[in-house]
């Protein structure tokens, strides 16, 4: 055996192909799309139900009511108490969440494969007879406007919902799906029942399996948990493609500030309303990203916290949905350089799309931050049954994952150059900041952005 040499590091070798594996299809008489992937890894089966229309969907006047209409399905169903829920789910082994998105709303179920059959019963019952009673909404809403009240004191709270307001204005995407004090104060239990029945329909909904089991056996069962069920009648009306309408060509504010008398530092948010997740540009985006400010030694993190200390780390990132979503810069700096670390951040968004673009070496990285660790993405089957749920979110193919890599691999230094001359637009981007406004007022002309605007998030 020839003797290591440990004064060099090793060659990566080839990257493996990546398969993913066959989804399985059928179409239910009540319009429930199932799909179905064998994963033999472990004995788990994992069950996503996905239904369209997030926060994005709720009522005008009622922000929040989409989430809150979630959070009360595991707090009971036929009669049953939020306890009892719990402890079948234990009996099983499950672990059982429910996340609310900007486009959907997403049940997930992942527990060991002898249960299968249990599981999916338990998955169905929660979704279509949820007690909805009023004692558990008075409870769950009161726990949510307690989040609200903290929230006043976290900057980054804030920043978040100042920023959404000012990019989308009365778009769907224009609130944080938590709404607001005085939308939940408003908010009656027989409006979450109303919401109910008009969302939570099979009509357009996916469910997805992944488990040991042939696809075709899973697809069996699910149809017959599954295929009876039907939503009930309700008045109100839910329009789950508002959020495919184009946000404000131009954003309210250029330059905000929330202010927080005696902060140490400024949160600040830089970006504008940008792509849909379906845009072809995907891959480029991707790139674009990964060197501008996706990681580590990307070239902003690189700038603001290694070379100038501004702060302990910055990102960017296109929060891409199935309507137009954002391009985001977000950190948080000392209050006495928040100028100086706008200027930079603006700089570098401004280089990469014309002074200074992207190089090899740069998009050598970026390919291989990105595609390296692909597959870890895939590893379990909670993981699998998600992905599988964004493709039926976003309308992918569903060879979409195993041509990651290769379109990936396409993408060019000119074609990153064209997204961000495209996508990047630097005189409709909104600068927002959260930080004391009295130390930090005077240095804002430096910026060059035009008089500030002094704005109070609605918490």
């Amino acid at each position: 055996m020839s003797p290591v040499d440990r004064s060099r590091l090793p060659v990566p070798g080839p990257d493996r192909p990546f398969h993913f594996p066959r989804i399985a299809r059928r179409t239910l008489a009540n319009g429930l799309e199932l799909r179905a992937v064998t994963h033999s890894a472990v004995p788990v089966i994992s069950i996503v139900l996905l239904v369209p229309g997030g926060s994005s969907a709720d009522p005008a006047d009622r922000h929040g009511l989409v989430s809150l209409t979630a959070g009360l399905l595991d707090e009971g169903s036929r009669g049953q108490s939020a306890l009892d829920v719990a402890d079948r789910v234990a009996r099983i082994g499950g672990d059982l969440d429910i996340e609310v998105g900007a486009d959907a709303v997403v049940v997930g179920l992942t527990t060991l494969d002898r249960f299968y059959a249990t599981g999916l019963a338990l998955i169905h019952e929660i979704v279509s007879e949820p007690n909805l009673a009023a004692d558990d909404f008075n409870r769950i809403r009161n726990l949510r406007l307690e989040r609200l009240r903290q929230m006043k004191d976290h900057a980054g709270a804030m920043a978040e919902r100042a920023f959404a307001r000012v990019l989308y204005d009365g778009h769907p995407y224009g609130h944080l799906g938590l709404g607001t004090t005085a939308s939940l104060t408003a908010t009656a239990v027989e409006e979450t029942r109303l919401l109910h029945a008009a969302l939570f329909s099979p009509a357009g909904a996916t469910l997805v399996v992944v488990g040991d089991r042939p696809a075709e056996e899973m697809l069996d069962a699910a149809a017959e948990t599954f295929g009876g069920w039907r939503a009930p009648a309700s008045t109100m009306v839910i329009d789950r493609a508002a959020a495919l309408a184009p946000p404000p060509a131009v954003p309210l504010t250029r330059l905000g500030v929330v202010s927080r008398p005696g902060a140490a530092q400024s949160e600040l948010r830089i970006g504008h309303a940008c792509a849909p997740r379906a845009t072809p540009d995907y891959h480029a985006l991707l790139m674009l990203n990964t060197i501008l400010g996706g990681q580590f030694v990307s070239r902003i993190n690189l700038n603001l916290r290694e070379a100038k200390g501004y702060t302990y780390g910055v990102r960017t990132g296109f929060d891409l949905r199935r309507g137009i979503g954002p391009f985001v810069m977000q950190t948080s700096v000392g209050t006495d350089v928040t100028v100086p670390a706008i200027s930079e951040a603006l700089k570098e968004i401004s280089d990469i799309a014309s002074a200074r673009p992207a190089t090899a070496d740069e998009l050598s990285l970026g390919f291989a931050t990105v595609s390296k660790g692909y597959p870890r993405g895939f590893e379990t089957a909670s993981q699998v049954a998600r992905s599988v749920a964004q493709l039926a979110l976003h309308g992918l193919p569903d060879s979409y994952f195993e041509d990651f890599i290769p379109r990936l691999a396409q993408v060019t230094i000119d074609d990153v150059s064209r997204v961000a001359a495209r996508y990047l637009d630097l005189p409709r981007m909104t600068t927002l900041i959260v930080g004391d406004l009295d130390k930090i007022g005077q240095s804002l002309p430096d910026l060059g952005l035009g008089p500030h605007q002094v704005l109070t998030p609605e918490i």
